[in-house]
């Protein structure tokens, strides 16, 4: 499991002062792409040879609203990955008072630019297989 910590922007929240439902999947995103990157995988390697990563099953759960200034850890854990799917859980916590404001769940396939979907290499596929809990 990784955590990425970040500060709500004011762009991020709404008019009724709280950061806006959709940002939670952005934070998601963050934080996978963290995650690769601590286990030695980067986005633009996989790019260079034709491998992204398009998401093809998503949930969040709401459960406290984060609001501007506040800082924010966004954990990401990989709890399933084979070599045409990864799949992720989230959290997202406020620091201050360690706050639960949302849970989640990501599903991305291994695919071309053009969405065939293709095994993962190897070389990216140890890498996950050994972080994953």
């Amino acid at each position: 499991m990784i955590s990425v910590r970040e500060k709500v922007r004011f762009v991020e929240t709404d008019l009724m002062g709280v950061v806006h439902h959709t940002n939670y999947l952005r934070w998601f995103e963050m934080a996978r792409i963290e995650y690769l990157r601590q286990v030695g995988i980067l986005l633009n390697d996989l790019m260079a040879e034709d491998i992204v990563l398009p998401v093809t099953d998503v949930e969040c759960k709401y459960r406290a609203s984060a609001k501007f200034d506040d800082y924010i850890l966004i954990e990401a854990e990989l709890v399933e990955v084979s070599k045409v799917k990864m799949v992720f859980t989230h959290q997202v916590f406020r620091e201050y008072d360690e706050a639960l404001l949302a849970t989640g769940r990501t599903q991305n396939a291994f695919t071309t630019r053009q969405g065939k979907i293709i095994r993962l290499p190897d070389k990216y596929f140890e890498k996950l297989y050994k972080s994953c809990r």
